[in-house]
């Protein structure tokens, strides 16, 4: 509370009252014995509301002065040399005004607190105001904001509140504008609704008013500075070495390989993941509504969606990209997501020369999997028979891979499925790999094992063609070990 305090020793206003109770509790005043404990349980309830209602106020005070520092910085900054600035002395500049401003100020004396101010300061200037905060600590994998005062975040997959805070309803807009404006997009109330990507490749979905009703909706899927390649996932126990073993065959092989999963199941990661087994001499060729995907690859380019504009013209689909896609001379084309009628279009390349391609669908199993993709084909708009388009996808798609979230945050792929054809009108498909739940920790954590089924996949002929051996052994029916 130092930094409350002025030169000559006296509190700001905002902690006058009931200081005693914050900074000595020992003089709260002690109710006789004879009292019951009901008011003595009453007496604490009290004090610890006092104590959070104080905190409040000095939160918002906090937050007040913030703001009118950066109002005076801006103001003082001249335009015209801000234009001839690089943006390293620009920083330095709006630092050492912000700095003089605080000393001015007696109630800052506290060189931590000081430091912190003018670090928010310098966020509110250059960066994402309070979101630099959470973005500058690479273990938080999520970040859920649910109006200016109420920001969740998951670390290790355990979802916990956050102290931080926007000013106010403004401030949190403001912001989640200056985001999306960065990469072409916009937000407001004729289109409350966006998706975009944040400078490091995190996605970001926002929903303001008048769709949300108790304040903008934003969530964050964060990405690490760096994508986890396969022996990450294998140190993570998210998969096994015979399992990638596999799928690296598959991709050296240019299998068609689907990824199914939930909304944070990690299908990107492990699609980045297993790009890095594309031969570097290949064109390929990627497709996503916020781009998000960072392969390993020297040969990449990139396209990505765009909605329409103010005046509902000039909307750029997936299902457009994918057949321009085609004109451009692609060896793989790789999309996000298929979510509707482009996965007609994606089945479609795969099966006319541009095999080795990948996708990710939103499934809770490899048959859920099938299904979708039957359903979003009929999506299209095309009259076609069921067993016409389930026959499009048996002879398209040769790999499932199915990733899930389990209990506890963990993140495991606990399925791989091969189709192996059709019988009568039903698409056959086989478990090679998967993961079985035994458990709970008492954590609640999921406890489980990695199990190969005893199936050798029907493509392994094909993978020993390409020359690329995988020995059989490793299908061999056995709990795997890491």
């Amino acid at each position: 509370m130092a930094w409350l305090r002025g030169m000559n020793g006296k509190q700001h206003p905002a902690m006058q009252d009931q200081t005693a109770v914050l900074e000595h509790p020992e003089v709260i005043p002690v109710e006789p014995a004879a009292k019951t404990a009901v008011t003595e349980i009453a007496v604490t309830e009290t004090t610890v509301a006092e104590a959070a209602a104080q905190q409040e106020r000095v939160d918002e005070w906090f937050l007040q002065l913030k703001r009118d520092l950066h109002q005076q910085i801006v103001a003082k900054l001249n335009p015209g040399v801000i234009r001839t600035m690089k943006e390293e002395e620009l920083k330095e500049e709006v630092r050492r005004q912000t700095e003089a401003l605080c000393q001015e100020r007696a109630e800052l004396l506290n060189a931590t607190e000081r430091e912190r101010l003018v670090t928010e300061v310098l966020d509110e200037t250059f960066g994402l105001g309070p979101l630099e905060q959470l973005l500058r600590d690479p273990d938080i994998s999520d970040i859920l904001i649910n109006g200016p005062k109420s920001i969740y975040i998951e670390k290790r997959g355990r979802l916990t509140r956050s102290s931080v805070v926007f000013a106010d309803e403004r401030h949190l807009v403001q912001v989640v504008q200056r985001i999306v404006g960065k990469v072409g997009r916009r937000i407001d109330e004729t289109s409350p609704l966006c998706d975009a990507r944040l400078p490091d490749g995190s996605r970001l979905n926002a929903v303001i008013h008048p769709i949300a009703l108790d304040g903008a909706l934003v969530s964050i899927r964060r990405f690490g500075s760096k994508p986890l390649v396969a022996e990450t996932l294998i140190a993570n126990k998210s998969i096994t070495k015979e399992m990638l073993q596999f799928l690296a065959a598959c991709v050296q092989a240019r299998i068609n390989v689907v990824i199914s999963g939930g909304t944070g199941s990690g299908k990107t990661t492990l699609l980045n993941a297993l790009s890095r087994f594309i031969p570097a001499d290949e064109r390929v060729v990627t497709i996503e509504d916020a781009a998000e995907l960072r392969l390993q690859q020297p040969h990449v380019v990139r396209m990505e969606t765009r909605p329409a504009n103010i005046e509902g013209h000039g909307e750029i689909t997936t299902r457009d990209l994918v057949k321009n896609a085609l004109r451009m001379r692609p060896e793989r084309i790789i999309v996000g997501e298929c979510r509707g009628g482009e996965t007609l279009d994606m089945l479609q390349a795969m099966n006319t020369g541009h095999d080795g391609s990948m996708t990710t669908v939103h499934a809770n199993t490899p048959r859920d999997a099938v299904s979708r993709m039957e359903m979003m084909v009929g999506m299209t708009g095309f009259e076609m028979p069921i067993w016409v388009i389930r026959k499009q996808v048996a002879s398209t798609i040769n790999v499932i891979v199915q990733a899930a979230r389990l209990i506890g945050g963990l993140r495991k792929i606990t399925r791989i499925s091969e189709i192996t054809g059709m019988e009568g009108d039903v698409i056959s498909m086989q478990d090679i790999f998967e993961f079985q739940q035994t458990g709970l920790y008492e954590n609640r954590v999921a406890v489980g094992h990695f199990m190969a089924n005893g199936i050798r996949p029907v493509c392994l002929a094909k993978l020993q063609a390409c020359g690329i051996p995988v020995p059989v052994e490793i299908f061999e029916r056995r709990v795997l070990a890491f």
